[in-house]
């Protein structure tokens, strides 16, 4: 049989095939380090589901949680070496990559209400700290709430007089490291995944870190004292490699845009019930004490990290400082 091989039918399987290349879908793996059942968890599926659904199969969001991927220390440059498309890493991640202004986010006390943080992100500041992100090869989309830090260990710790020598496990920050000296503690930085072993195995002897992992994560079940100093602020950057944003088609930006901002008031609203949730749960399991501060207590918790905010001043410079300060008296 004669082959056909006429230009009709060569121009008829080229067509073809480019129909087949244009139906292939963006990929967007989208990473990060803690249990899918989080604020950030469950908010990373709600951007899948609206990502999705919105651009019509044009794009696929793969979610890897809980460290499936990268750990803490390996994301960020598996974000900008285009391994990952997207992430939500903690925003003490970037203080350690020169954009010391992010460490804001961790000076004691400055924080009281999450009201007061959107003050803050959700303005001219955060808009600013966003763009900063760029150098780095990264594209700031939104920030993302995680309510805030708190202390544990296996003895109670009242007032910081009782962190006295304890190592307590810190993520990548400087400032989150001053705060454990100023208490009287030893910081050890470690990535999350490592945590729940560590204090089970006595490697730390307590943690600094926030209530809803403290649950999902099970550090719980090998802490027995809570204390809820809500001493800072614990939230997320979610981030998209620059590159890779930056060849999106501009409709599909835009909806992804759109995800996103709707994803952040998911993430908002379940972080600050999770919190509550996690305290009920610590509670119940038993295995757990949580303890709320006196107002006595408390300020003595702030007294011992005031010196940590001068260092603050010194390391994110002074205008960062008072532009947040503005931004929540408003």
């Amino acid at each position: 049989m004669k082959k056909l091989t006429s230009p009709l039918l060569m121009a008829t399987l080229l067509l073809g095939s480019q129909a087949v290349l244009a139906a292939e879908p963006i990929v967007i793996k989208f990473s990060h380090v803690v249990a899918a059942d989080t604020p950030k968890g469950r908010a990373a599926e709600y951007f899948k589901k609206l990502a999705e659904e919105r651009t019509k199969g044009r794009v696929k969001i793969q979610v890897y949680a809980n460290s499936q991927l990268y750990k803490d220390k390996e994301e960020l440059e598996a974000l900008q070496m285009g391994s990952v498309q997207m992430l939500a890493p903690i925003t003490s991640k970037f203080g350690p990559m020169g954009l010391k202004e992010f460490e804001l986010f961790d000076v004691p006390y400055l924080f009281h209400t999450e009201d007061e943080v959107h003050k803050v992100t959700r303005g001219p500041v955060g808009k600013t700290l966003l763009q900063k992100l760029e150098t780095r090869g990264m594209k700031g989309l939104a920030f993302w709430d995680n309510g805030f830090r708190v202390f544990s260990a296996n003895k109670p710790l009242k007032v910081p007089a009782d962190m006295k020598g304890l190592k307590i496990r810190i993520n990548s920050s400087k400032i989150n490291q001053s705060i454990i000296q100023a208490a009287g503690g030893l910081p050890q930085t470690m990535a999350l995944s490592e945590v729940y072993q560590a204090m089970q195995t006595g490697v730390v002897d307590g943690g600094d870190g926030n209530l809803s992992n403290l649950y999902t994560q099970k550090q719980y079940e090998v802490q027995k004292y809570v204390v809820n100093t809500k001493h800072s602020y614990s939230g997320y950057a979610v981030v998209v490699n620059k590159g890779f944003w930056d060849k999106l088609p501009a409709d599909v930006r835009g909806i992804l845009e759109g995800a996103i901002q709707e994803a952040t008031v998911y993430n908002d609203t379940m972080a600050e019930k999770d919190t509550a949730d996690a305290i009920a749960k610590m509670r119940a399991s038993g295995k757990t004490q949580v303890y709320e501060p006196t107002a006595a207590e408390k300020a003595l918790w702030v007294k011992a990290l005031e010196p940590v905010q001068n260092e603050v001043a010194a390391r994110i410079g002074i205008a960062t400082l008072n532009a947040a300060k503005q931004a929540m008296a408003k």
